[in-house]
């Protein structure tokens, strides 16, 4: 559900011709001997459903091998639920609601202060989980957690920055005032390429504002989540606040469906979110599903070679490409000389980087069928469409010429001839890089424009006034300067850019967009009489008499 099915698409796997790979020998090395971290102590391998502060097994009791794409290994098994699991989870929810929500806001945050201290004294546990089902390396499943945590201690100060507001509108004393209520029982389908991360987008900003959640890991690393529930309980928070619903399409399509449910959060595919927001829209109910990516990334003569190629390869390369966030597109804007300049740059910072997963690798992609999809694309870019091959990540660069097990694929960049290549217009979710050089900034924008994602993108410059100038004509909503991976940061909210494939529904994610999306705005208009008789004295020149307020229908036709 988390990722792009290529079932339609006829894989060039048979008889492939003869290839030249660049490949440091390095990558090849390491692939061979990695191997993913041993579970923390007290970890759960079998993920069943959590639900009332308990752990149950799915109804049908089945369950699906939850693999490391590190080596290959089984780690663990996930359950996979039906309608009867999601009606009892969501009962769980639906039952903690009132007693959850009639707490204040200060209470609720001061639980969730304590998830985020317990968080970060297992933060080492959390991470090494994530190495062992996503294949992360080190530094990146620690920064896995660290963003997480940051968006947990945001929400933590949400009594400071949801309080409601209050104004005098009209004259005759009438007042509008507005509060925030929980909106109710509330659906998280996270995705698999950030475990932590991504489920803390949603789970603590809903929880301090009273909802309750029933979260819908990936059933490819249930093993974080699993883990989470246990701090989440040790911190506080009641039976039936916070429920895990592990499976698949069935499980997702329950809780869209269901009546209790009030409203769904999403981040995956763009096909799945159209599908997800059009499902959910039908059901009035309030959704933000967050679809797929093609981020380009524009390099002006004019930038920092040096320092815009290492942010270039981190943006392509870094968590193997699977982020919605990462570099897909360079285009270099220039003549021959500063196009070879900026390309020969990228390429030689690139063919640094080594297979692993301690701090500064790059891990496996999540499975077979997303290795197989990134070499599709590969393959079909060299052999059908003219692209070049600048650096190959394909099968053929072992040392033995034997592959390792698990789900390695390198980084690779392509040089196209054209614009409208495969490569250079779809989501590859992998560590692939396709640069097009062109010889105007105006083309460059075109390119962009022409996307029918609207994501992200960035630009490399040393003038203020180029920056501005692409800012201001990017089709994205997600923009960088001399940042290829332009995340925003609380209190700013994360989502693309409507009426692309990049998001649908309702609002964006995280930060202030959060806060509107888990919280329904009340609004109050009063006003009181004036008291009459001696004791109150001579009445109070009311504020602008003199001036009629036309708007002002209070007690009168």
């Amino acid at each position: 559900l988390c990722f792009i099915t290529f079932s339609n698409i006829i894989m060039i796997q048979a008889a492939k011709k003869a290839r030249i790979i660049v490949r440091p020998a390095s990558f090849a090395a390491a692939m061979s001997t990695t191997a993913p971290p041993p579970p923390p102590p007290n970890a759960r391998s079998i993920c069943d459903n959590y639900r009332g502060g308990a752990f149950f097994p799915p109804q049908k009791k089945k369950y699906l091998d939850v693999t490391s794409p590190v080596d290959g290994s089984v780690i663990g098994r996930v359950a996979l639920s039906n309608r009867a699991d999601v009606d009892a989870a969501v009962s769980s929810a639906q039952l903690a609601l009132c007693g959850w929500s009639s707490r204040t806001t200060k209470a609720r945050s001061m639980i969730i202060g304590r998830f985020y201290h317990l968080c970060q004294l297992h933060k080492k546990a959390l991470a090494d989980l994530i190495v062992q089902e996503n294949g992360k390396n080190a530094s990146e499943a620690a920064a896995d957690v660290a963003k997480g945590l940051e968006t947990v201690d945001w929400a933590v100060g949400l009594p400071e920055v949801s309080a409601g507001r209050q104004l005098q509108v009209s004259s005759g004393g009438v007042y509008c005032s507005d509060r925030r209520e929980p909106v109710g029982v509330v659906a998280c389908v996270v995705p698999f390429n950030f475990p932590f991360m991504v489920p803390m987008w949603t789970l603590p900003i809903a929880l301090v504002l009273g909802n309750t959640v029933v979260m819908k890991p990936s059933e490819k690393v249930p093993l974080t989540m699993t883990y989470v529930v246990g701090l989440l309980e040790e911190a506080g928070v009641p039976k039936g606040v916070v429920n895990l619903l592990q499976g698949g399409k069935e499980a997702v399509e329950g809780l869209v469906d269901h009546d209790d449910v009030r409203a769904v959060t999403f981040v995956g595919s763009s096909p799945v979110a159209e599908i997800l927001a059009s499902r959910a829209h039908k059901l009035h109910k309030r959704v933000v599903a967050l679809g797929g990516a093609k981020n380009h990334l524009v390099a002006l003569p004019d930038c920092h070679v040096s320092s815009a190629s290492r942010d270039i390869v981190a943006s392509f390369a870094g968590c193997a490409g699977q982020r919605c966030m990462a570099a897909s597109v360079l285009l270099v804007v220039g003549d021959d000389t500063f196009h070879k300049e900026m390309v020969d740059a990228v390429v030689e910072r690139t063919k640094a980087v080594r297979a692993g997963t301690d701090a500064g690798t790059m891990g496996p992609v999540i499975d077979a069928a997303a290795q197989k999809r990134v070499e599709w694309y590969i393959d079909n870019a060299v052999e059908k469409q003219g692209a070049t091959v600048l650096l190959d990540g394909r099968d053929a660069g072992w040392s033995d010429g034997t592959p390792p097990t698990g789900h390695w694929i390198g980084p690779t960049i392509l040089l196209h001839k054209s614009a409208s290549d495969s490569a250079m217009q779809e989501e590859i979710f992998g560590p692939v890089l396709s640069i097009f050089c062109v010889r105007t900034a105006v083309e460059a924008v075109k390119i962009e424009n022409a996307s029918p994602f609207g994501n992200a993108a960035c630009i490399y410059t040393t003038s203020g006034a180029n920056a501005e100038w692409f800012t201001g004509r990017f089709r994205s909503a997600m923009l960088g300067v001399n940042v290829g991976i332009p995340v925003p940061r609380e209190p700013f909210s994360f989502g693309g850019l409507y009426g692309t494939k990049s998001k649908f529904g309702d609002g964006d994610i995280t930060g202030d967009g959060a806060m509107e999306f888990f919280s329904r705005r009340i609004k109050v208009t009063t006003r009181w009489p004036e008291p009459e008789g001696p004791e109150f004295g001579e009445p109070m020149m009311e504020s602008g008499e003199g001036v009629t307020d036309h708007a002002n229908f209070n007690g009168r036709m």
